[in-house]
């Protein structure tokens, strides 16, 4: 008799009979520190919270999220044993850089050996950009679009100061602004460690592409079609722009490395010369 009953009761909506035996479980309330470890695993996947940031302090970072600071305490211990966050004795608790693991030491050297390497590297640039620029048009939201918009003015302000580390510098905001912008979080950590290694000039040094004032204002109207492409939310614009501006990095490169070719013969044909007399 019981069976029956409790068979019998019907969804509202379609009044059929609703199963016994739905997969329904109790609810377990979240320790505390539990949900402070995935929001700040969150702000570390989003690339909010970026390698080499120092958190708050134990107690503000406690006051901000609401918590106890014992709470705060286990999830810092839990993000440090699976290698996000690491403390530095009397310096306080920093994002881990976990960027560095992209690439080997051995890769790393690899590529700085070879020319080869920086145009595939910039190849790679081009479509992975191309993509960003494209996507962050349609899906950046307009903080996004304020941020690029801001990086973009900041780079109009180093260029008129002729301060090529300051371009440089906020070159490369500018371009990762853009994978923040598209939303792929994949994307945007994959291109983070490409930049590492870029600041770091495994690939090439960035201020060769300041060295003259045509090059300079080049780069910058580059920069400026690139932003307008995403401020218009024009996705074919913006990847054109990137690819033309990527395509005019490479030849840049090209010439460069050919005039240094064309100065080394030049240089052996010269002390052959003062050999002879």
């Amino acid at each position: 008799m019981i069976a029956r009953w409790s068979y019998r009761f019907t969804n509202p909506l379609t009044h059929l009979p609703v199963p016994p035996n739905m997969p329904f479980r109790q609810i377990q309330p979240e320790k505390l520190s539990t949900a402070v470890t995935r929001q700040i695993e969150k702000l570390i996947l989003r690339g909010i919270l970026r390698p080499g940031e120092r958190l708050p302090a134990e107690r503000d970072l406690a006051e901000k999220l609401g918590v106890s600071r014992p709470s705060v305490r286990e999830a810092i211990a839990d993000l440090s044993e699976r290698g996000l966050l690491n403390s530095r004795a009397g310096a306080g608790i920093y994002v881990a850089d976990v960027l560095g693991s992209a690439f080997s030491d051995a890769l790393v050297k690899l590529f700085a050996a070879h020319d080869e390497a920086v145009f595939d590297y910039l190849s790679f640039r081009r479509d992975m950009e191309g993509l960003a620029a494209s996507r962050a048009a349609q899906h950046g939201s307009d903080t996004d679009l304020q941020v690029i918009q801001t990086l973009f003015e900041k780079m109009q302000a180093a260029h008129q100061k002729h301060n090529p580390a300051d371009e440089a510098r906020l070159d490369a905001d500018f371009h990762l602004s853009i994978f923040e912008a598209s939303h792929n979080v994949v994307m945007l950590h994959m291109m983070r460690s490409m930049y590492q290694l870029l600041q770091q000039g495994v690939f090439y040094n960035r201020q060769i592409m300041f060295k003259q004032r045509t090059t300079r204002d080049m780069l910058l109207g580059q920069h400026r079609a690139i932003n307008d492409g995403i401020q218009t939310r024009n996705p074919d614009a913006a990847r054109a722009a990137v690819e033309a501006h990527l395509d005019y990095v490479q030849a840049c490169l090209s010439d460069d490395r050919k005039a240094e070719q064309h100065e080394e013969i030049a240089r052996q044909r010269f002390e052959r010369i003062k050999g002879r007399s």
